[in-house]
């Protein structure tokens, strides 16, 4: 943060001047999607950076691809992966008031549909579909209301599943989507499988998602070799 000042009541923030969003850096690139070892590093600055706000007792409650933007994009290149999380509009400490629903519908978490009350567990369930996201090219859960948008949790997320006819023709189960069987792919999967657990109690935390397999790599050279 370089300053920030109040106009009428709204807190301004200035930052450094960033890129592209994750989001239209695919969009202008005809959704191709980004290389595992880009979503390595990527997801794992993701991951860092959440969890200094949930250090700090922060929820970011609104993280999605548009809100991640790149330091220094090229055009039709990602040159550099280093990434900045912004858009703290909705963020919330810990013990303030908390609204009943939280996130942009694409990356709301279970406890939130079903408005069973949420902590900084939302911001994993959010991140677990970015970075599905990164690695596939569309949303996990292309959904217009909240009815659907369980019944394709179920779809995905669980063996068995009483979905209709429209969400079993439009979505599958998670591991369904591998696009590759090396082992670091199947890493990033076993990856969002854990963040994308129903039971907030089960769900992993960002220490527990910064020591997983998949990040071996960043944690083994510096991330400005990547």
């Amino acid at each position: 943060m370089f300053d920030w000042f109040d106009y009428h009541g709204h807190v301004c923030i200035s930052f450094e001047l960033l890129g592209l969003s994750t989001f239209d850096f695919l969009k202008d690139n005809n959704y191709l999607p980004y290389p595992i070892y880009q979503v390595c590093h990527m997801a794992f600055q993701l991951c860092q950076a959440v969890k200094f706000l949930h250090d700090n007792k922060l929820r970011h409650t609104d993280l999605k691809p548009e809100n991640i933007l790149f330091k220094k994009p090229d055009e039709c290149s990602v040159k550099s992966t280093a990434v900045r999380v912004g858009d703290f509009g909705s963020a919330t400490f810990d013990h303030k008031h908390d609204s009943t629903i939280v996130s942009t519908r694409h990356y709301r978490a279970p406890e939130v549909i079903l408005e069973l009350g949420w902590s900084q567990l939302c911001d994993v369930w959010s991140i677990g579909c970015i970075i599905f996201e990164y690695c596939v090219c569309f949303s996990l859960f292309q959904i217009h209301n909240n009815r659907e948008h369980l019944a394709m949790m179920e779809r995905i997320l669980d063996e068995n599943t009483s979905a209709g006819h429209y969400v079993c023709e439009n979505c599958k189960p998670l591991r369904q989507y591998l696009t590759s069987e090396a082992e670091e792919h199947h890493q990033l999967f076993n990856l969002i499988e854990n963040m994308l657990e129903y039971e907030p109690a089960k769900q992993l935390t960002l220490d527990e998602a910064l020591q997983h397999p998949f990040f071996a790599c960043l944690r083994a050279e510096p991330p400005n070799k990547l």
